[in-house]
């Protein structure tokens, strides 16, 4: 296989992997179909003890009303040792998520280990990350130009904003390794997806058991919300039985 060509902006030994591990369109939209979509996988996790939610309240959503779900390729950004001013002055920057764009594939979600209070991603990186079709970004640390990621439709969720750039405050040190995200560890090539209510990493070899208990769990949610609509009474609504335990046939 040809070695994609390279920005050469970060040492080749520190990108970990140039391709990761995506799943088929049909999974992609499994998944979106489901109903209350981040809640919904939230709750498939807790029942398959898999520890990977984190809510809107630490990761906010920049872009309301967005749904995200694609393929994790990460980055991993540490505070720079020297002055920022002496970089700026230079025009010299250490920060190198340009190289995961240019790694990313249409649907792939950008996650990126950050500083807080410093922005790891910008409008120009939302640019070019809605040009190469990302779904979206997920950033552990502050973005910022957020009117410009939102006239584009690029989704963006993050610890906050700040208008302090990183590009003479942090570096970048890995492109997909494994990252820590709000104390969730995120490897290159786990599923990412979120809503309004938050934010789920899901563990690639635990994709398909998510998506079947978060199947069986929308289905229950469905009908007990048809049963409502239809006008069953609360205490029915509330014995009838609309979620099986795991394993019951």
């Amino acid at each position: 296989m040809t070695e994609p060509k390279l920005t050469g902006k970060i040492a080749r030994e520190r990108i970990v992997m140039l391709d990761i591990p995506r799943p088929g369109k049909a999974v992609i939209d499994a998944f979106l179909a489901l109903t209350d979509l981040a809640g919904t996988v939230s709750d498939a996790m807790d029942e398959l003890g898999i520890h990977g939610a984190i809510p809107a309240a630490t990761l906010q959503p920049m872009l309301p009303g967005a749904r995200m779900i694609g393929p994790v390729i990460t980055v991993r950004n540490i505070m720079q040792s020297v002055p920022p001013t002496l970089g700026a002055m230079a025009r010299q920057s250490k920060q190198a998520d340009i190289e995961a764009h240019n790694l990313a594939r249409p649907g792939d979600v950008l996650v990126i280990e950050g500083v807080a209070g410093i922005s790891s991603l910008g409008g120009n990186s939302a640019n070019v990350g809605k040009r190469q079709g990302e779904a979206g970004a997920i950033v552990d640390g502050a973005t910022r130009d957020i009117a410009t990621a939102r006239s584009i439709g690029y989704p963006i969720w993050a610890r906050g904003v700040s208008l302090m750039t990183g590009k003479w405050r942090v570096e970048t040190v890995a492109i997909n390794g494994p990252v820590q995200i709000c104390g969730v560890p995120v490897n290159a090539g786990d599923l990412a997806v979120a809503d309004d209510n938050g934010v789920c990493f899901i563990p690639l070899a635990r994709i398909a058991d998510v998506l079947a208990r978060a199947q069986a769990l929308s289905a229950g949610e469905d009908e007990r919300n048809r049963d409502v609509a239809a006008g069953m009474s609360v205490v029915e609504v509330a014995n009838k039985a609309y979620f099986r335990k795991i394993g019951d046939r």
